[in-house]
């Protein structure tokens, strides 16, 4: 089977801006979460066994302890900050397994679910379902690839070296000399996509390149340069790095078998009635009648 974990946070801002809004039954805007809902469950319609989606429960992470530029829910709108808990109570009302992050971040519990799925042999392929750059240092050959569901791009190993010009271990170095401007770090000055490409595919990480530049490889321009860049903000390429490399030890599942679709639970109806959705509730007990999943509104 293939595992799917969607990037929930992506989702709902991507829903946010491009759906109008709309108000549940207690006046609350669900909007962007009908719109979530109706996207994870197309997955499901269209073949999704075994799927876990993350969220940002909390924008603000461990990360913001390490360095006080770091995104926060600053300027963020709060009928979009407000829409996360009820995302996450609606696709468990959906029988979808959630990882709602607090102290670490949505990224964290992707990489962490693929790292884990990847080593079960009755998983084919983990698809990770985001376009996020940092996403892409979670890629393993064809085994754990990354999936933009919204251009319908697939990058696999060779796609991610394709797209950036370094290998998918490479990329926490990459967004560390880069900067990114979405996590709130600037990156070293001087540096570029294609001095950091150049660079890194030749030395993969930061330790390895050669402080005298004119041991540097040939092919890379303005060596002098970058080095002297470098090496003067070496211990903010060092903690930049730290903070684009996501962790493998957020909490997730126990067992693949967790991560299985197996239908609603029985609050499902009521919320979709709530949210004026009764076409979702239709659609999704029909998703589990033609899994044969006979009990689709009883779970627990």
């Amino acid at each position: 089977m293939d595992l799917h974990l969607v990037d929930g946070t992506y989702e709902l801002f991507r829903h946010f801006y491009a759906v109008p809004e709309a108000t549940d039954a207690a006046g609350r805007e669900i909007g962007a979460v009908r719109g979530v809902l109706r996207s994870v469950l197309s997955m499901i319609e269209r073949g999704a066994t075994h799927l876990g989606v993350a969220t940002d429960h909390v924008v603000e992470s461990f990360r913001n302890n390490l360095y006080s530029g770091y995104k926060t829910s600053e300027g963020v709108p709060e009928t979009l900050l407000s829409q996360f808990p009820i995302l996450e109570e609606s696709l468990e009302a959906m029988g979808v397994v959630v990882w709602p992050m607090v102290e670490f971040e949505a990224d964290d519990a992707l990489a962490s679910a693929a790292a884990k799925g990847a080593l079960d042999s009755r998983v084919r392929q983990v698809i990770i379902c985001t376009p996020d750059k940092d996403l892409a240092q979670c890629v393993v050959g064809t085994r754990v690839v990354q999936l933009d569901r919204r251009r319908d791009i697939l990058r696999d190993e060779a796609g991610v070296e394709a797209k950036f010009g370094v290998k998918p271990q490479s990329i926490p170095d990459y967004l560390a000399v880069l900067g990114d401007s979405a996590d709130g770090f600037p990156g070293i000055a001087g540096w570029g996509e294609k001095a950091a490409s150049q660079t890194l595919s030749r030395y993969l990480h930061l330790e390895g390149i050669p402080k005298d530049w004119r041991a540097w490889d040939a092919s890379i321009t303005n060596a002098r340069k970058l080095a002297g860049s470098l090496f003067a903000s070496w211990e903010d390429a060092l903690l930049f790095r730290t903070l684009a490399t996501l962790r493998l030890d957020a909490p997730v599942f126990g067992t693949l078998d967790d991560l299985r679709w197996k239908g609603p639970r029985a609050g499902f109806e009521g919320l979709c009635r709530a949210m004026g959705s009764s076409d979702l509730f239709d659609r999704v007990t029909s998703a589990a009648d033609a899994r044969g999943s006979s009990a689709a509104t009883s779970q627990t």
